[in-house]
């Protein structure tokens, strides 16, 4: 993970950005794996931990009626996850994470392992949906991995 997040660095470095995150169901790790790396201070702007509806409401702006409608668990939420981290930062790009990590809580519409990764700047927006394996643990940590590489394809594509 070290070469991943260093790598993630040099690209930040270079356009002289900085990150903020929202996330729901890696619970923070995301800017765990971000701030464990020295130097970090320099590419982080700020983390938000948003895992229940209301925090994502009061702290990322997104709308009760997109939770009412498509759940927290949808694309559309982690469009607005990482708008409102976005808005609410002083970050260049902002990862969004919102998911079902397990054991419970899947169903047959959105099972265990369904993860939604939104990315944001001031001009950009996109979701990637994605269906992980494994256990709590396992889904989480993908996520986590996944997200970072899907900023690190967006910054390298610039």
């Amino acid at each position: 993970m070290d070469d991943i997040i260093k790598y993630l660095f040099s690209l930040l470095e270079k356009k002289q950005w900085k990150v903020v995150t929202a996330e729901s169901c890696t619970g923070g790790m995301i800017a765990a794996a971000i701030t464990d790396m020295a130097g970090s201070s320099a590419y982080f702007d700020r983390g938000f931990v948003t895992y229940s509806n209301e925090a994502k409401m009061e702290q990322l702006d997104v709308q009760p009626l997109t939770i009412e409608r498509m759940g927290a668990v949808s694309e559309q939420t982690a469009r607005l996850m990482a708008r409102g981290a976005y808005a609410h930062s002083n970050a260049d790009i902002a990862v969004s994470v919102t998911g079902i990590a397990g054991p419970g809580g899947g169903s047959d519409e959105k099972p265990v392992g369904l993860v939604y990764i939104g990315l944001s700047t001031d001009d950009f927006a996109e979701v990637h949906k994605h269906h992980f394996d494994g256990d709590r643990a396992s889904i989480r940590q993908q996520t986590v991995e996944v997200a970072i590489r899907h900023m690190i394809d967006y910054l390298e594509s610039l």
